[in-house]
């Protein structure tokens, strides 16, 4: 991406996914301040063939005062006019909603920027990158998914590279400033990779959680990424 990917600040969101789930509020504290956000997946059984976190982990992190990060809320349901409201009074600072999940896109985007948070869209491996093209002036994140969602620790697609290349180079001929988030089997080995393609924000779960030391797991994609801005 030449020079211009030295501009980008790169945000690493933990997954809370790959988190033990008895012990979450532990695992937060074993990321030390290493990350920049925390990313919490939303599943209703129905859009995808598994159940998540819901509307009281999210209220348990914005009321805790030691917990400062944003919180990226993904949400894998159909249909989410049913959802957001629940998250909206919450404080979230990123709702994703699916791209596949309902023809008033639009609609919905536009309720969640009312509610006070910043609006996102996520794109399946299998659907077209262009899906969002209509909304891209209106969005302020896409999110590739690079796995087929719905559970953790799965490999890297890595044909989605050539959405986050369409998304940036839409980016910048347009003047648009959307941030180009990836989630799915991200980790030291091609955190640089996908950086270096374009995304700004990387969601990282089993590479942080399953590992020994998350915080230092954390510092080592931080500093493979800096490899690409020298």
């Amino acid at each position: 991406m030449g020079g211009e990917v030295l501009l980008r600040k790169v945000i690493l969101a933990p997954s809370l996914l790959s988190a033990d789930p008895l012990n979450i509020a532990l695992d937060i504290e074993r990321l030390k301040g290493e990350c920049d956000w925390l990313h919490v997946d939303v599943m209703d059984g129905h859009f995808v063939p598994n159940l998540s976190y819901g509307p009281s982990l999210v209220a348990a992190l914005k009321a805790k005062k030691e917990i400062k990060w944003p919180v990226d809320v993904h949400l894998m349901v159909e249909p989410p006019e049913n959802f957001i409201d629940l998250f909206l009074p919450l404080g979230v600072d990123y709702l994703t909603i699916q791209i596949e999940s309902t023809p008033h896109v639009h609609r919905v985007l536009q309720h969640i920027r009312d509610g006070g948070a910043k609006c996102g869209v996520a794109v399946n491996p299998g659907t077209p990158i262009e899906w969002v093209e209509p909304i891209l002036s209106f969005v302020d994140m896409v999110l590739v998914m690079s796995v087929n969602p719905g559970f953790g620790g799965q490999k890297f697609i890595p044909q989605v590279l050539k959405k986050v290349e369409w998304l940036y180079r839409e980016r910048a001929v347009n003047g648009l400033d959307f941030l180009i988030e990836m989630d799915g089997g991200l980790g030291i080995d091609n955190v640089a990779t996908v950086v270096n393609y374009g995304c700004d924000v990387i969601v990282a779960g089993s590479a942080v959680f399953g590992s020994s030391d998350p915080a230092r797991a954390l510092k080592s994609m931080r500093e493979s990424v800096m490899e690409v801005f020298q």
